[in-house]
């Protein structure tokens, strides 16, 4: 069989098997590459909404800086190399279809030197693309199976956490651009033919789920707490600079408290993580709306423009961020919401969509007992 990797990335949608060539192949914006803000990639907000939001855009830049490194020290318990991380960034870039974000990966993978064209490598690299493919686009066909696959083409516990969470960064930092170009009312550039992600199956909420465990090897001693992201400490102490960094990222975030509940349903139900949808089981009426569907959801907000306005906004930004515009931000500013703070509700939505992945990905909900 031909070996198909190019020695570089010069597209968006690459190859999982390549050949050696002796020409680089460029990238299509190759200056995508060279960015100041590795969150933002430059995208040039109003200084009112920069300053509001800037504790949190700060440390969102720091993850990025963390998980992306230009220098990766590969060793037997940590495989994932700068290649694998940055395709497995342009992977999930090229499922939300922003543009400057698959320029920007793209740009940054084109000249790394990929793994050997052995069996084995391709069929490594196959499984990790398909895994961040699915969990980006269809979140909740992941389960124990899909771990179990990675860890068969040999990726260690670490290595499976931290592609996890390479998949649910990079959506909520598509999700952020996609927010602040619609502040900006810049125009929506997406590729025709792009899939919308459905919602997961409603089947996955027919019994009420409380607990949730993974079946991957954690780390019982950190000395990190937060709500949000308790089940998963042992998991994530893995990297304890990410897990320090998600925490403090999580405690900035502050949005109106109306709005919480509402995003974060939202967000899990569309993704499929019972676990998150039902941390929130005392706010009946919302949830048995979501749970009926659009008619009920709409019946629950009619009486509430506001909220009408924030479920238009989160359920096209969740499905489909590519196509997010001013036409779905600027009701949220009709309903007496600063852009500071609009932008920053959607940004909750983005780590909402970040906490539902790291769940699914790295362990199963519980029913009630």
């Amino acid at each position: 069989m031909e070996q198909r990797r190019v020695y570089g990335k010069g597209q968006w949608y690459h190859e999982t098997q390549a050949r050696n060539q002796a020409a680089d192949v460029l990238p299509l914006v190759p200056e995508a590459a060279h960015v100041a803000d590795r969150f933002l990639l430059d995208l040039t907000l109003p200084e009112q909404v920069s300053d509001d939001c800037q504790p949190w855009l700060h440390l969102s830049s720091k993850i990025a800086v963390h998980l992306f490194p230009n220098d990766v020290a590969v060793t037997r318990l940590n495989t994932f190399s700068a290649y694998d991380r940055l395709s497995t960034a342009l992977t999930v870039a090229q499922v939300f279809g922003v543009q400057r974000l698959c320029n920007h990966y793209a740009a940054r993978l084109a000249p790394l030197p990929g793994p050997d064209s052995s069996r084995e490598s391709n069929h490594r690299l196959a499984q990790i693309t398909q895994y961040a493919r699915q969990l980006a686009s269809s979140p909740s066909v992941i389960c124990s199976a899909s771990r179990q696959q990675l860890d068969a083409v040999g990726l260690s516990v670490p290595d499976i956490v931290l592609m996890t969470q390479i998949v649910g960064f990079v959506g909520y930092q598509a999700r952020v651009i996609a927010a602040g170009q619609a502040l900006l009312g810049l125009p929506v550039r997406w590729l025709p033919g792009m899939p919308v992600q459905d919602e997961a199956p409603a089947s996955l909420f027919d019994v009420q789920t409380q607990a949730w465990k993974s079946d991957l090897a954690a780390i019982e001693n950190h000395d990190f707490s937060n709500l949000q992201l308790d089940a998963l400490l042992p998991l994530l102490a893995w990297d304890n600079v990410l897990l320090k960094l998600e925490i403090d990222l999580l405690d900035t975030l502050h949005v109106e408290p109306e709005y919480t509940t509402l995003i974060a349903v939202l967000n899990a139900r569309i993704n499929g993580s019972a676990s998150c949808f039902w941390q929130h089981a005392q706010d009946e009426s919302l949830l048995l709306a979501i749970l009926e569907g659009e008619n009920a959801l709409l019946k629950w907000a009619q009486n509430n423009p506001a909220a009408l306005a924030m479920i238009q906004a989160v359920q096209l930004l969740t499905k489909a961020p590519d196509r997010f515009s001013a036409a779905q931000f600027t009701p949220l500013l009709d309903n007496n919401l600063s852009p500071a703070q609009a932008f920053t509700l959607l940004a909750l939505s983005g780590v909402n969509g970040w906490l539902n992945r790291l769940k699914i990905g790295l362990g199963e909900a519980l029913p009630v007992t």
